[in-house]
């Protein structure tokens, strides 16, 4: 697994673009991130909660939490995608991936904020996390959902993902897609340096 350190995590972060024009900024969580992403995760109505954990919770129990704002934790990551409002920075989505070596596979779930939801901000964070797949080498991302999950399911299809039933529950179904951008391609320029890196630490 590819080794991030926190002094030099700033270069993995990201600017992306809404709809009209504004800026997004992409970064991971960091320890010191932890109540305000607590913060944000209560602030989501039952219903985003409950489509992003898969069932009922009202905020992130605390082991969860240390897990959500620790990088690399379980081999796990987690990112926010903030806006600067009044000068302060706030929470507008997350996303949280893993990536399995042994299969090639890219797993993630996300949540967008609901006073934010149709700005292009799930748009955005999921095209940037294909470049974060293909600089891990992964060969397919996937995530699950509920069936009843129609914004994420729409997300999906008009981002090129293909559907198919969940293993080992029918209230889910699975979006997938092939990953077959070279690591010289990646259009995200932070994670071309990072399959440089990977690439490196792999041989190394």
């Amino acid at each position: 697994m590819f080794a991030f350190h926190f002094d030099d995590l700033q270069q993995y972060s990201d600017v992306l673009r809404l709809r009209d024009g504004r800026p997004l900024a992409l970064r991971f969580v960091e320890p010191d991130d932890a109540e305000a992403l607590q913060r944000y995760f209560r602030s989501l109505s039952e219903r985003s909660r409950y489509n992003r954990f898969l069932g009922a919770m009202s905020e992130l129990p605390k082991t969860l939490l240390q897990q959500f704002s620790h990088v690399g934790e379980g081999d796990s990551f987690s990112v926010i995608a903030t806006v600067m409002r009044e000068g302060i920075e706030t929470i507008v989505g997350e996303a949280r991936y893993a990536f399995d070596s042994d299969t090639g596979s890219f797993e993630f779930g996300l949540s967008i904020d609901d006073n934010w939801q149709g700005q292009g901000i799930g748009s955005a964070l999921l095209g940037n996390l294909q470049c974060r797949a293909a600089a891990f080498g992964a060969n397919r991302l996937f995530g699950d959902t509920l069936r009843s999950n129609a914004a994420m399911i729409g997300l999906a299809r008009k981002s090129g993902f293909a559907f198919m039933p969940s293993p080992g529950d029918w209230k889910l179904v699975r979006f997938e897609k092939l990953v077959d951008v070279a690591p010289q391609e990646i259009p995200c320029a932070s994670w071309r340096l990072a399959a440089e890196q990977i690439a490196q630490q792999a041989a190394a």
